[in-house]
Formats: C-alpha cells, sequence, structure tokens
C-alpha cells in the first residue's frame, strides 16, 4: 500500500513539473483555486466549504483549506534578504487546547503512521500530499525552498481527507470527550436593547456614531450555515445592512470624504408608517493614490487558535493581504500567546517572502496574554510611523484574552490611547465555540477601527483583498450623525439597529467625543421607521407634565415641506477639530414598489435582522415575505453577495419554523 501510494506521489509530481495531465484522463482534471471563487457558491444553493463541515470535526480539514498556496514574488536580483529565524515550537500543554490540536509529531508518526517525504523545491515544484486509506494513516510532503511553488492536499478514498500544515497537528487518537469538552461553548456577545420608538415633541434629535463593521453579518452566516439559529445578541442589524453596497455616487470632489443620499418610502412590515434610509458612500480611492503603509500584524497563537478555522485560517488570510501590498508598504509581525514577542520586525514589502515565511511557521499553544501583545505592537507601530501614510494594527484572534492585562477597561485605555496617535486598529475574528464578540467589537469601537469576522477564505478576499482600501484607509474619523425630524411630519420615530452606537444630543458638537470610522469606498446605512402624526405610537407613558407643556412646532417647521435635516460631523484623519455637514430631506414618499431596489433591499435584510432577534416591532413580517422582498430587489449583484443573502434566508425557515414562538406584543399604544 505504501509502494503504490509513493509511486502516485512521484508521478503527479513529475506531471506537475512538466505541466502535463495526470496518470490517467480522470487525474487530468485542472485543480481550480476557491480564491479566484466569489461568495456566489450560495447563490447556487451551495454551502460553503468550511462552515459545513461538522464542529468539531478534526479529521476534516475542508476543501477551502486543501486549495493551493501561493509563494511570494521571486525577490529582485541581487536582492540581500535577510535571515528569517523560524519561530520556536510551543509544546502544547495537555487538556487546555480543543482534541484537533493535541498530541505531538513523533506520537502522532508512531501511531497514526504518518509518514513525511521532504522534497527540496526548484523551478516552482509544487508539493502534494496524499492521504492514506482506512484510516489515520497518510503520507505528508513538505516542499522546501520552491519560491513560486504550490503545495496541494487531496485524499485517497475511503480514508479521511486531511492535510498537516506547519503550526497544526492532527489529532489524538485518543480523544476523550469528557476531558476534551467536545461540545464546550463559551461565545460572548454584549446584551443589546432594542431601540424604541421615541416622539418628536419630546425627543427632536437623534445622534449617533457611524458603524461600518460587518462582523455580525459574516458571523450570522456561520452559525445558519452550521444548522443553528443564531443568537439574538449577536444580531446588529446595522452590521447586516452595511455588509452590502447599495450603488450611492460618491462625492463630487475630492474635498470631500463622503457624500449622503436619502431615500423616504413606506415601511413594508407596516404600511402605515414610513421608512427613511440615510445611505452615506466614502470617497474611493485609486491604487495610485493609496499612501505607503506601516502595518502591524498582532496574532493571537495561543492554545485556543489551534482549531483548523483559526490560526491556520488566519495565515492563509493574511497571506492575500500581503500578496496586495505595495512595494512603499512594511509589516511587522507580532505574536502572543502566553508571553508576547517580535516574529518579524517591519520588513519592506520588497521582501515578501520573508514576510510570509514568517506567517507559514506559525503555532499555536500556552494561554492568551493580549495585553502585553497589544502594547507591543503598538509600540512598534509608533516606532515606524508614516506621517500621512497608513498606520495600523491588524489584530487577528478569536478574543479570548485570560492571562495578563485582561481586563476590558485597561485594554479599551491602552487602544484608545494609541488611537489619538493616529495608530488604528483592525481587528478580524476568526473560530467558534470561545469566541468573545463583546471583546473585539468594544476594542474596534475605541481604537479608531474596524471589525470584521472571517469565517471563510471567500470573507477574507472580500474584507483583505476586494476591500482592501476600506480595511486600511481612513478617510474621515470621528463621523458623527444627528437627525433633527420636523414634529408636522413626524409623530415618533426609531433607528433600526445601531444600538450601542447611540450618543447624547450634546456629544454631536464635542470633539472630545469618539465616533466611528469611514474607510475609502465604504458604504454606511441608517434605516428610520417613523410614526406620521396623529397615529398610535408603541410606548409605556407617563403622566401629563404639571409645571410645563410640550413645547411646540416652530412657524418655520409649519410652513416647511421637510421631513427632517440630517447633520454629519468628522475629522479627518489626522485632524483635531471636526466639520459639520447639512442635509435637509423633503417630505417626498414613494410607495414601496416604485422605490429603488437599493432601498427595497436593505429594508428586507434589516426586516431579517428583527425576525432573527425576535423583535417585537417586526408588525406582519415573516420569514417568506422577507424572501419575497430580497428577491425582487435582488438586481445585477455582480459579486453574488445578494443572492448569498437570499440563500441565507431560505436556509433560516425551517430553522425557526420547529419552535417558532410568538414575538413580545409592542407596549400598549398611546394615540397622539
Amino acid at each position: 500500500m505504501k509502494k503504490s501510494l509513493l509511486c502516485a506521489l512521484f508521478t503527479l509530481i513529475l506531471a506537475g513539473a512538466s505541466l502535463s495531465g495526470g496518470c490517467s484522463p480522470k487525474e487530468s482534471k485542472p485543480v481550480v483555486d476557491e480564491h479566484d471563487r466569489s461568495q456566489r457558491v450560495l447563490a447556487g444553493d451551495r454551502d460553503y466549504q468550511m462552515q459545513a463541515l461538522p464542529d468539531p470535526n478534526p479529521d476534516v480539514m475542508g476543501s477551502d483549506m486543501q486549495q493551493p498556496v501561493v509563494r511570494g514574488a521571486d525577490p529582485v536580483p541581487g536582492m540581500e534578504l535577510p535571515k528569517v529565524e523560524p519561530m520556536p515550537p510551543v509544546k502544547i500543554p495537555e487538556g487546555t487546547v480543543p482534541k484537533d490540536a493535541r498530541g505531538v509529531k513523533d506520537e502522532l508518526e508512531t501511531k497514526n503512521k504518518v509518514y513525511s517525504i521532504t522534497v527540496e523545491g526548484s523551478m516552482g515544484l509544487s508539493g502534494i500530499g496524499i492521504g492514506g486509506g482506512g484510516g489515520y494513516g497518510g503520507i505528508t510532503m513538505v516542499s522546501r525552498g520552491a519560491v513560486g511553488g504550490r503545495a496541494y492536499g487531496m485524499a485517497a478514498s475511503p480514508g479521511p481527507r486531511r492535510m498537516i500544515g506547519s503550526g497544526m497537528a492532527p489529532p489524538r487518537s485518543d480523544f476523550d470527550a469528557k476531558r476534551d469538552n467536545e461540545n464546550f461553548n463559551t461565545e460572548s456577545y454584549a446584551g443589546i436593547t432594542e431601540n424604541a420608538f421615541l416622539r418628536v415633541g419630546s425627543s427632536p434629535l437623534s445622534t449617533f456614531s457611524i458603524d461600518v463593521d460587518t462582523a455580525s453579518y459574516a458571523n450570522m452566516r456561520r452559525m445558519i450555515l452550521g444548522g443553528s439559529k443564531p443568537l439574538a445578541d449577536a444580531i446588529r442589524i446595522e452590521e447586516l445592512v452595511n455588509y452590502f453596497t447599495y450603488g450611492y455616487k460618491g462625492p463630487d470632489t475630492a474635498a470631500q470624504p463622503f457624500a449622503v443620499h436619502t431615500e423616504v418610502t413606506s415601511a413594508p412590515w407596516a404600511p402605515n408608517h414610513l421608512l427613511a434610509r440615510i445611505g452615506i458612500q466614502g470617497r474611493t480611492l485609486e491604487i495610485a493614490e493609496r499612501k505607503a503603509s506601516n502595518l502591524v500584524f498582532l496574532l493571537d497563537v495561543s492554545g485556543s487558535m489551534s482549531s483548523w478555522n483559526k490560526l491556520p485560517m488566519l495565515s492563509r488570510a493574511l497571506r492575500m493581504l500581503v500578496e496586495k501590498l505595495d512595494t512603499t508598504d512594511r509589516v511587522a509581525i507580532v505574536v502572543y500567546a502566553g508571553a508576547e514577542g517580535v516574529a518579524l520586525p517591519s520588513t519592506s514589502c520588497k521582501n515578501k517572502i520573508a514576510i510570509l515565511n514568517v506567517l507559514d511557521q506559525l503555532q499555536s499553544g500556552g494561554s492568551t496574554n493580549a495585553g502585553a501583545g497589544i502594547q507591543l505592537a503598538y509600540k512598534i507601530a509608533l516606532e515606524n510611523f508614516i506621517p500621512g501614510g497608513v498606520n495600523r494594527v491588524i489584530l487577528a484572534t478569536d478574543g479570548d484574552f485570560n492571562v495578563g492585562l485582561t481586563s476590558e477597561g485597561e485594554l479599551l485605555k491602552v487602544v484608545e490611547g494609541f488611537a489619538k496617535k493616529n495608530v488604528f486598529l483592525t481587528i478580524l475574528g476568526f473560530g467558534m465555540g470561545n469566541y468573545k464578540d463583546s471583546m473585539l467589537e468594544t476594542l474596534s469601537n475605541k481604537g479608531n477601527g474596524n471589525y470584521a469576522y472571517i469565517d471563510s477564505l471567500l470573507e477574507a478576499e472580500k474584507v483583505l483583498v476586494k476591500q482592501m482600501g476600506g480595511t486600511l484607509v481612513t478617510i474621515a474619523k470621528d463621523v458623527k450623525l444627528q437627525v433633527e425630524f420636523n414634529p408636522k411630519h413626524v409623530g415618533a420615530y426609531r433607528l433600526i439597529g445601531y444600538e450601542n452606537r447611540i450618543m447624547a444630543a450634546q456629544d454631536f458638537n464635542d470633539d472630545t467625543k469618539d465616533a466611528g470610522e469611514i474607510g475609502a469606498g465604504h458604504t454606511v446605512t441608517a434605516l428610520y421607521e417613523i410614526i406620521p402624526p396623529g397615529q398610535a405610537v408603541p410606548e409605556k407613558t407617563v403622566d401629563p407634565l404639571k409645571y410645563q407643556t410640550p413645547p411646540a412646532a416652530t412657524v418655520e417647521a409649519e410652513a416647511s415641506a421637510e421631513l427632517f435635516t440630517v447633520k454629519v460631523r468628522y475629522k479627518t484623519p489626522e485632524g483635531t477639530k471636526s466639520a459639520l455637514l447639512s442635509y435637509p430631506v423633503s417630505n417626498t414618499i414613494v410607495a414601496f414598489d416604485d422605490a429603488s431596489g437599493n432601498t427595497r433591499f436593505a429594508a428586507a435584510v434589516a426586516g431579517f435582522g428583527m425576525l432573527l432577534r425576535g423583535s417585537k416591532y417586526k408588525g406582519d413580517l415573516t420569514f417568506e415575505k422577507v424572501l419575497t422582498l430580497a428577491s425582487a430587489a435582488k438586481g445585477a449583484d455582480a459579486e453574488g453577495y445578494r443572492a448569498e443573502f437570499i440563500t441565507l434566508v431560505k436556509k433560516a425557515i425551517p430553522l425557526f419554523a420547529a419552535k417558532a414562538a410568538p414575538a413580545p406584543a409592542p407596549d400598549d399604544a398611546d394615540a397622539e
């Protein structure tokens, strides 16, 4: 059996080197690189390659992890490459990490009969790993020094498929479910209290910070594709809505960082109410306009990151970003587990292969001292600060901080202090089971940053490649919105989502108050549900005031045809004083069926979020109605993201049909 597998292995190697077909017509089928496929695989009602796998399943890596790993470009002739010292392996303490990272290599080579072959690569030689049939046995091939080479993984039927990568050990054969806490789940999410309706007479101003994060959408997708109902507090409706672009036109001049667009129609879940859409489109940057970047990758390599959908995917995701960086950019790599360390000093992207080599050598083990790692990463970012450039720490973790500086308050002070020095933060969340969403979202908010959840390499491509400008380049910081409603046309309103971004009205003009950032090309959309005057308002009532009367509308309001006014405050990326923009919105209402496809699709996404959260304001909305709304407003959908959303709605229907509980009724309505 071994001999036949070895023969097959070398036959495939020779075939790859000669660029010819395989050993037979069936084996000559070209390998398809999943990196080039967008998320529209779901549009055909097919699951993601990785999320569809049972969790946990240590014997299957998922086909996303089996795809080619493209090495960095050849170095410039004559360039002196710095030596990259390999990171020391970290022995994983018994009983401290998930089952798919247990054991040591020597034990597994004996017990599971893993045979290793090392080939010194040259001329772009490819390495191919073949898993043996009938158990855990198999052959692992390590290709070294193959600049431009590729590594492929494949399984020989009927044995389980797997790839043994650098920094990840195969599973132990003596797995014990009780010991390894197979079903243990410690994911945490901040509680969300849904925004209620507010009367314009007592609350004429609605003030909030913008939010460009999309982590909640990808996390929700992971749960639905895994066959689970998303947790209510994991659903931040604004992040679902902002996952999509809506074709907004950008600003007319380069002096303006963004443009504002509005539309008002009827609310599809409450036809007597109005739905106002406010859209902000950030200015896009051409490749030639992007400033040099000083990036520090802060990577969690603790024991909790051992799973296939954490450190291995993290490494592959950051490879995508490095490949897109320019020669003027620099990257440093800081790792942390029980202790922190510099895996790579700040290195020019003229030498990408040195950066990629370090990413290849990542290994996991130990506890999580994130606080020390964060401080070290920011220190390196400041030491290599590029005035007028992009200075950013990219933190990749599952958020499970358990030693060192673990207090949320202390960590927030650290990132907030460095944000004032114009070193911003991007957070990439990975994994499941012990995921700490609440910590990561709060850190990104205070660090003048953005936050994405990476549930697949397809999502990594979206965040780090397709939207690289928005992820890395901030065009405006501390962006606040304030909407003043006209009491002549508005009785009450509620902001849909943004619950953890609400600000006091007086904070709008206070330049010391922190708010969200907009990256190049980013889209921000906010939706308001509006109740016209004279209609019932779901609210808790108070007794009439004894010593004063409610304020009356001004003469200007009575004569105005304006429904509301949108005001925006923002600072330049390195500025300290805000600028003000103001946009009056007329009381022009279009029927929902006549509204733009973008507004109708945004309404469908918001409605889906309301259903997932069990909102008491969902009205007559159902998953089937959301499906109809989204399908009708799908539009051109060049990237396939809207088609993917429609598939997710279809998959959610049976999850909620089994135990469909009625949503809590709104508070007693009180007439105007």
